[in-house]
């Protein structure tokens, strides 16, 4: 998103000016991805405005988005675990006040990922994720699954225009063509590269970083990696669309090629991915 009379960083000190004070430790951080013109994606110099209805808010209203997409609480915590007989709340990253959004925190998010088709589940929705926050794919999660038979490729390979204009209008769904195509596109070019005894995990996984740190807070995060770059050139030349590098370090980040679960999460102090 480009900033009209204004500097980023003249827009980032009002922002941050402007921060309640009764929000312990509330940081100004990046938006969500928006589009380039060719279906990419980058990282926005200031916040952007949720996208849900006004009805989706509920849950999170106190919520800052971050350039993952992921939405986090102002005050980080939620849940509950024991300590010396007391009560105490259990640290996320974010998620916290969603049920949906805590559990794939809990139990999804960072866990390491094998197999063709999952990570090429995994891909499809983060590339409908760009310009969104990752809880609107996430709530339509099943409903993808549905619309694209488990995301079976062969399936989605063989979808023709009249099944492009179903999806285009199922709710259940982002509709938007570019990415509908998009995923149809990735099918054929996952059925691709197995035709040529390529396997998508062994791709993926062979851009592991050897050393990741893990981030002390939000503000320690990326938007991208040199091996996400690289990764998401591999991809493009196999014929793969919306896989642009912040698009794939979103999935490393949730495949767990990368741990990005900030330190004092309770994710953080259990271990959850690859550090050095």
């Amino acid at each position: 998103m480009r900033l009209r009379g204004r500097t980023a960083a003249a827009h980032a000190a009002s922002a941050a000016a402007k921060a309640p004070a009764s929000v312990p430790g509330a940081i100004v951080v990046l938006g969500s991805d928006a589009l380039r013109p060719d279906g990419d994606e980058r990282r926005p110099a200031c916040p952007e405005p949720d996208p849900r209805p006004q009805t989706e808010h509920a849950a999170d209203a106190l919520t800052q988005t971050v350039g993952s997409g992921h939405r986090r609480p102002a005050t980080h915590v939620g849940g509950v675990r024991q300590g010396r007989g007391v009560a105490q709340e259990k640290v996320r990253c974010f998620g916290t006040g969603d049920p949906l959004y805590e559990r794939y925190h809990d139990e999804e998010w960072g866990v390491p990922v094998h197999g063709d088709l999952a990570l090429f589940e995994r891909l499809v929705l983060e590339g409908f994720q760009a310009g969104l926050s990752w809880i609107t794919v996430l709530r339509k999660r099943e409903a993808f699954r549905t619309a694209f038979a488990g995301f079976d490729p062969q399936v989605m390979a063989a979808l023709a225009a009249d099944d492009v204009e179903r999806l285009m209008a199922d709710p259940g769904i982002v509709r938007n063509r570019a990415k509908i195509l998009a995923a149809i596109g990735n099918a054929r070019a996952l059925l691709a590269m197995q035709a040529a005894g390529e396997h998508l995990d062994g791709l993926v996984w062979s851009y592991v970083p050897a050393r990741h740190p893990r981030p002390a807070s939000w503000s320690d995060l990326v938007a991208s990696s040199p091996e996400s770059v690289a990764l998401s050139r591999a991809l493009k030349n196999r014929g793969f669309r919306f896989v642009g590098p912040t698009t794939v370090y979103a999935s490393m980040q949730a495949c767990g090629l990368v741990d990005d679960h900030v330190a004092g999460c309770w994710r953080a102090v259990r271990g959850a991915g690859t550090h050095g």
